[in-house]
């Protein structure tokens, strides 16, 4: 393909510094360029249209085009277009979200704090978690931690906790607070022969054994995302959660539920801490927030976690922390009507009524020669295939994820799996389309490499 250099691909090319990707091959390169979304679908700037299987990037529950958040957005904008949350101040949407949160949450919870991205959210957890332990006295009980291919986020203290060596790599990561305990995915790290309850047993006795080996004195927190999203819809086998949860107790380790991908009904119950029975001391959301049309995320605390937090602060004067755009109230009114929506249309049922035909469609897509397994919960879910013997790591699940853009569809790969997360509005009829499409980009596959 020809890039034309005035043309917005050759402009994007020569000014934008992308995130995710070969910097030196987007110059070459350059990308897709998606001009508009309509329900499920996005259209590029020449006019093809592709289910958006990935939701964008986890995160738009609601599809694209929705008017009713464009119409709170344009009405907030007039009305209060900015103000922050520092100094004793705040706005109505900020106070209505926090109170809607609280209510909706799958656990007693006390306060909510806003941030701007699940990386943010996660950072702040994480400096929460270090002033709360200085507060109770615990100076020493300041270790997190993360898990192999565990997701939390890119900043330092967030891409820290987070399990991925892409993300660390060059970058000066992870701090020597942040250690990692074992990946529980059954079918990357079994043992030859193993069964899923002695895997299960496996995973729990790493994790205390990790912390015997620590210290249960330095260990302030485990972060854990329900269903592990960024490192390939990574499902817990059973057991695990429950398992985690008695070990923490046991050691007095605050326990942090990442929800960023998992909440507000992805996994066809509200929160994933609801479908996999897990109470944690904070749940960090953001993404389905506001269906992406806003950058938001949030903190929900629960008392416990919190009460330490304000007593240090009334010491010290002061919380000694705060984001310009922190309960932006453009971004929480967007936030509240989204939430509004996905009850009023009863969108966590949709998932919950889908997820039998979804993994059914991709159990039966594992059954194709280039694939070798699927896994998923409510619409979230991974098809994982067989890398050829001249292939490299992850070059299969790349060629296939190529094959459906040509298809129509964008789905993101990740190591040798791609992985699916479509809008929560998506119909029974859309699914089979977009089931369809990831079948004949296998049989596209097949035959290049026949």
């Amino acid at each position: 393909m020809t890039i034309m250099p005035n043309s917005i691909e050759g402009r994007d090319m020569a000014y934008q510094m992308h995130p995710n990707v070969n910097l030196r091959q987007y110059e070459k390169s350059g990308g897709l360029v998606i001009e508009s979304g309509d329900g499920i679908y996005v259209t590029d700037i020449n006019g093809k249209r592709y289910i958006e299987g990935l939701a964008g990037l986890w995160s738009v529950a609601l599809g694209f085009g929705e008017k009713r958040l464009a119409e709170v957005a344009k009405a907030q904008m007039e009305k209060l277009p900015y103000y922050h949350t520092f100094s004793y101040k705040t706005h109505g949407p900020s106070v209505e979200l926090a109170e809607m949160l609280i209510k909706m949450a799958p656990v007693p919870m006390s306060k909510v704090h806003f941030t701007s991205s699940g990386s943010e959210a996660n950072d702040l957890a994480c400096k929460m978690v270090w002033y709360r332990s200085n507060a109770l006295g615990k100076k020493e009980k300041k270790k997190i931690i993360g898990r192999i291919k565990g997701y939390h986020g890119v900043t330092i203290a967030a891409g820290s906790i987070t399990g991925l060596s892409r993300n660390h790599d060059s970058f000066d990561l992870p701090l020597d607070r942040m250690i990692h305990t074992s990946c529980p995915s059954f079918v990357h790290f079994a043992n030859e022969d193993e069964s899923e309850g002695d895997f299960t047993r496996r995973m729990l006795k790493d994790l205390e054994d990790l912390i015997v080996k620590e210290g249960p004195e330095t260990i302030a927190a485990f972060w854990g995302e329900p269903i592990m999203g960024a490192g390939g819809v990574l499902v817990p086998p059973d057991g695990y959660w429950a398992g985690v949860q008695e070990i923490l107790k046991k050691y007095d380790i605050l326990l942090v539920a990442d929800e960023v991908i998992c909440g507000f009904g992805r996994t066809g119950k509200m929160f994933a801490c609801e479908t996999l029975d897990i109470k944690p001391d904070v749940l960090v959301v953001s993404k389905q927030l506001t269906s992406s049309y806003m950058p938001l995320s949030a903190i929900i605390m629960n008392d416990h976690f919190y009460q330490p937090i304000a007593d240090e602060s009334d010491r010290l004067g002061v919380f000694g922390h705060g984001y310009t755009a922190s309960g932006h109230p453009v971004a929480t009114a967007v936030g509240l009507e989204n939430l509004k929506i996905i009850q009023e249309r009863d969108l966590v049922a949709n998932a919950a009524s889908l997820e039998a035909q979804f993994l059914g469609g991709l159990a039966a897509l594992a059954k194709h020669p280039l694939a070798h397994s699927s896994r998923g919960i409510g619409l979230l879910g991974a098809l994982e295939l067989k890398p050829w013997p001249d292939a490299k790591a992850g070059d299969a699940a790349a060629a296939v994820a190529a094959a459906c853009e040509e298809e129509g569809l964008i789905v993101r790969h990740v190591a040798e799996a791609i992985c699916f997360c479509p809008p929560l509005i998506i119909t029974s009829e859309q699914l089979c389309d977009m089931l369809d499409a990831v079948e004949r980009a296998l049989s596209r596959v097949q035959s290049a490499r026949a």
